[in-house]
């Protein structure tokens, strides 16, 4: 899952971005050119999601994405972002971005001024910090680079003192959803809503994402009432990490939903990969507002679920649960939340669906 940009809703939105894709693509014909000439079977990359222009956004993150033309097998991307200098993406432990089967790329950046892409041999070793990209040749097929946009190529909306993206892409989590940034709001007392809504023939979803990265610490929301969804909807609140393949994309959840059985029990708290059992701890959640929380520390991750708007140790558990195997370590994963139809269950959706978050908070 991501938040993955199609090309037509990207140059219809952000009729600026095709001009700079054109740039980035022409840029790496160039450099692929001084090295072995014309060559129409040359690799090449192009963006199709550039971030915004940062020179201090370090602590900030955004989604780059792209394609590559003529790649070979074991090519891979390494991204940069430049704050002076050129910096490696995401991180300078993880400074490799997978080509998918259809020649696209993903991941996450801090930000920067500028940002580069580099279509890689195998064995190549990226520095972690450079004054200027290296030219095509030897190790690297392709170069292209691209000034980071004047503004956020996504909405992004104000909650519990952070800013949060809010998806506006197609996703497969549960089956090929929608999304809509209309169903993302935060109404005259701060609360954060996300929403279900139809939008004919079919429904639209709802996700947020925190645009910078927390690691261990306590994550905590404050939820009104969602024991009343219907069996097709799906309420996570979760970590994600394009970098984290290896970790499972460092993905922890908090999910309401009965995937589609309505004497089901309504809620889970998940390490992936959710196929291994012990990864999964099923429990039912009552009616009212319930505090969700988990505590993420080095091997270990403490879940726990309370009435009301309160979470100290004094008060009663609905539910609660430790995993002490298969605990992702820190990269540049994000907090998300979103609001799903679950299309895989079998189950329709037939009312719509609404969650409000009254309250988010991390403690380190």
């Amino acid at each position: 899952m991501g938040f993955n940009r199609n090309r037509v809703r990207s140059e219809r939105s952000q009729p600026h971005v095709s001009r700079r894709k054109a740039v980035a693509a022409v840029s790496a014909a160039l450099l692929a050119g001084c090295h072995s000439g014309h060559d129409d079977s040359s690799p090449s990359i192009e963006f199709t999601r550039i971030p915004q222009a940062d020179p201090g956004g370090r602590e900030k993150n955004d989604i780059i994405e792209g394609t590559v033309t003529h790649a070979r097998a074991g090519h891979q991307i390494v991204l940069y972002a430049k704050s002076g200098k050129w910096w490696v993406q995401p991180l300078v432990s993880h400074p490799f971005t997978k080509l998918q089967e259809n020649s696209k790329w993903t991941n996450a950046t801090h930000l920067g001024t500028e940002y580069a892409a580099l279509l890689v041999e195998p064995g190549y070793r990226p520095a972690p910090v450079i004054n200027a990209l290296p030219r095509p040749g030897g190790n690297v097929a392709a170069v292209a680079t691209v000034p980071g946009q004047k503004n956020p190529p996504s909405v992004t909306i104000r909650f519990s003192g952070y800013e949060w993206r809010v998806r506006d892409a197609p996703s497969s989590r549960g089956g090929l959803n929608r999304y809509d940034p209309s169903n993302a709001w935060t109404d005259d007392k701060g609360a954060m809503h996300l929403r279900i809504s139809r939008s004919a023939p079919d429904w639209t979803c709802a996700e947020v994402a925190l645009t910078r990265s927390l690691g261990y610490g306590t994550y905590r929301w404050v939820v009104r009432d969602t024991s009343h969804l219907e069996p097709a909807a799906v309420f996570g609140m979760f970590t994600w990490d394009y970098s984290g393949g290896d970790q499972g994309n460092r993905e922890m959840d908090i999910e309401i939903s009965r995937w589609g059985e309505p004497s089901s029990k309504n809620a889970q708290y998940v390490v992936q990969p959710y196929y291994v059992a012990a990864n999964v701890a099923r429990f039912t959640i009552p009616p009212g507002t319930l505090t969700h929380s988990f505590r993420w520390e080095q091997g270990r991750l403490s879940f726990r679920t309370t009435r009301g708007r309160e979470n100290g140790e004094q008060t009663p558990a609905v539910a609660e649960h430790v995993f002490t195997s298969g605990v992702p370590s820190p990269g540049i994963e994000s907090i998300r939340m979103n609001l799903y139809v679950n299309r895989n269950s079998g189950s329709t959706m037939r009312n719509g669906a609404e969650v409000v978050i009254e309250h988010f908070e991390y403690l380190p």
